[in-house]
């Protein structure tokens, strides 16, 4: 039965457009030769699932992870070549396999059994993924030495839900499942399982920072619920057509040097403006909550100020280099929906 064939027909085309699950990972690697930061963005929609690997001022490429969610047949293992405008216009190769991709429930990033690879003069500089015998055999790539291990500096996930949010991260080398919970003007941070901290009285603290311990590793987290707080009745009255409500909750988790934030593009930019212009009319809401640039949240100003480079004037959101004592930031975009 296709769910299409009994809904109204303008009600089904916009919600099959909105993410059930977007996640953006900023890796620091190489690129032609020189350092680079490279942005993945995991992208699932009802009927759409999508992977867009960015480079600042160099490329931008989407791949389909499925051609759809209600569908048969699986991509197939492919590769493409791309002209790098940053570095001369040299090439570089594209390699993907999602034929055997697992998902974590959910989860539009890929678990196991897949892999990205990026090479350049036929000698590999980045590769995510488990199936690296798989990638030498197909792409007739020559492993002379130890490949590159990319490093993971930021996670950003926007997740939907009604009272509670489910994110995952790895925190020095340990996977970790995080639930969000806020009903009632009570925050609640669960990890793996076992509460963390229990914020009360959200009216007044509706946005705040604690020092919590996740497997052993000291995290700093900021939230900033301002939006479900002081606009819970607006938003009620005024629900988009989508299902889901005017504005977000924000949420970092922090290790170490954080606040390295990828920039937004594709589906993660559109969902953002969307949320944006379908809030234009809302004025007692502050527009410092609804930039599309991550930046440019209190909250996420508050987290970067921490860190040694957030303190510098100097230091753009976008572009500072990567800490030295292994940080890493979590930001969580948590959506209520209908």
């Amino acid at each position: 039965m296709i769910p299409a064939c009994f809904r109204h027909p303008n009600r089904e085309a916009s919600s099959s457009q909105v993410p059930q699950n977007l996640t953006t990972c900023l890796y620091q690697t190489q690129l032609c030769n020189s350092p680079t930061h490279l942005t993945l963005t995991w992208s699932k929609t009802l009927f759409s699932h999508s992977l867009t690997i960015y480079a600042a001022d160099s490329f931008s490429f989407t791949i389909s992870v499925y051609p759809s969610t209600f569908s048969f047949f699986r991509n197939r293992p492919g590769s493409k070549s791309i002209h790098v405008t940053h570095h001369h216009y040299q090439k570089i190769k594209i390699y993907w396999d999602f034929t055997r991709a697992e998902f974590t429930r959910n989860s539009a990033e890929a678990e196991s059994c897949f892999y990205i690879a990026i090479s350049f003069n036929s000698r590999l500089e980045f590769f995510l993924g488990d199936l690296q015998n798989e990638l030498t055999r197909r792409s007739g790539l020559i492993m002379t030495r130890r490949i590159p291990e990319a490093t993971l500096l930021s996670r950003r996930e926007h997740v939907f839900g009604h009272k509670s949010y489910v994110s995952r991260a790895d925190f020095l080398g340990s996977k970790h499942e995080i639930a969000i919970e806020c009903s009632g003007g009570v925050l609640k941070v669960n990890v793996d399982g076992e509460t963390s901290l229990i914020v009360k009285r959200l009216g007044w603290k509706f946005r705040g920072n604690e020092r919590i311990y996740v497997g052993g590793v000291e995290v700093e987290f900021f939230w900033d619920v301002f939006n479900w707080v002081n606009n819970d009745d607006e938003v009620r009255n005024d629900s988009d057509k989508n299902g889901n409500r005017n504005g977000h909750g924000v949420f970092i988790f922090q290790v170490g040097d954080g606040g390295v934030w990828p920039e937004m593009v594709g589906p993660e930019k559109r969902l953002m403006r969307k949320s944006l212009s379908s809030a234009a009319g809302l004025a007692a809401m502050p527009s410092v909550t609804l930039s599309p640039s991550p930046s440019c949240s209190s909250v996420l100003q508050w987290a970067e100020e921490s860190s040694d480079c957030g303190r510098s004037s100097s230091c753009s959101s976008s572009t500072r280099s990567y800490g030295g004592n292994g940080g890493f930031s979590l930001l969580v975009y948590a959506w209520k929906k209908d």
